[in-house]
Parts: C-alpha cells; sequence; structure tokens
C-alpha cells in the first residue's frame, strides 16, 4: 500500500483544482492518503533576507517531510495569466531554499484545471520542466479544459476526459508498486 500526499498549487478557498485532487483522492483503493488544503499553509513571500533572519517556518519543515515520506504526489496547478500562480511559486522556493531535491525519489501525478478551453496548460507545462529539477519524476498528467463545463456534482462529466483521468491514475498508481 503506497503513500500518496494530495494538493492543489493554490490557496483559493474556491479553488477548482484543489477539487479536481479531491475527486483524484475519492478514487483512491487500497492506498494511504493525506489531502491538503493549502488555505491552512500561508507562507510569506520567499525573501532571502527572511531566510537568514526568520529561518524556516514548523509547517514549510512539515510539509517537506510529508513530501519526502510518501511514495507518490498527486498535485494540480492552477493558472494565473499563463504561469504557476505566485502561491505555488512561492511554495516552490521555500520548499527548494529547504532541500533541493524535496521531491527527490518521488513519484508525481501532475494535474491541471481552469475554466478555459486550455486547462491551465501554461501553468502545466511551466511546472513539468520545474519539478524534475527539485527530483521528482512525473509519471503520469491529466489537464481537464473547460472545468464549469465538464465537472460537476464532484465528477467528470465528459467521458472522454472521465477516461482519460481514469487512464492516467492507473499509470501513476502501478508506478507506485
Amino acid at each position: 500500500m503506497a503513500a500518496i500526499l494530495a494538493f492543489a498549487g493554490s490557496n483559493s478557498s474556491t479553488s477548482i483544482n484543489y477539487r479536481l485532487v479531491q475527486y483524484t483522492t475519492s478514487l483512491l483503493e487500497n492506498h494511504d492518503f493525506q489531502l491538503l488544503n493549502m488555505t491552512r499553509y500561508p507562507f510569506p513571500m520567499y525573501s532571502e533576507d527572511d531566510e537568514k533572519q526568520k529561518g524556516y517556518s514548523n509547517s514549510l519543515v512539515e510539509l517537506k517531510d510529508d513530501i519526502q515520506k510518501a511514495d507518490g504526489l498527486v498535485l494540480s496547478v492552477n493558472e494565473h495569466n499563463g504561469n504557476p500562480s505566485a502561491y505555488f511559486k512561492n511554495l516552490l522556493d521555500w520548499l527548494s531554499r529547504l532541500d533541493r531535491k524535496f521531491l527527490e525519489g518521488t513519484k508525481v501525478f501532475l494535474m491541471s484545471t481552469s475554466g478555459g478551453k486550455r486547462g491551465a496548460k501554461g501553468a502545466f507545462e511551466v511546472t513539468q520542466n520545474l519539478l524534475p529539477r527539485f527530483g521528482g519524476e512525473i509519471v503520469a498528467t491529466f489537464s481537464l479544459p473547460s472545468f464549469h463545463d465538464n465537472f460537476a456534482a464532484e465528477d467528470i462529466k465528459n467521458d472522454a476526459l472521465k477516461e482519460e483521468h481514469a487512464s492516467a491514475l492507473a499509470t501513476f498508481l502501478d508506478t507506485l508498486k
């Protein structure tokens, strides 16, 4: 049984990426998982001065430890102006300062969604290029376009997209065995 950590790269209380992560974890069977709501993880904007003067917060250290204990990571990134949100980029900055290879040995199921037809592809592509720098291995991917058209009642409505998601999730879980 694999240990999986799941969260969205958003700190919004109305995050559609968090809803996609919740849906994904609802499909996990025979695995231990921890679903994090990032609204509970406020981090100051990264500053080298703050790092030197204040060090690392307990919540940052605990998050890094949770990531490193997990066999796999389910992550859905949101998009602001074609890039990952400032919150998520800031989180990566803090984690990578604490431990450059904080994802070492971690299998990643990378997802994204947005209200638009591209499904946050800009943020997705940036994140897809960033995570291996920190030791993460992206083993499965999924992007859900037009969230409000394709997701309702906590389920993917579009059958083709639902199948694509299920296939990507199965691929991710197979790598954890």
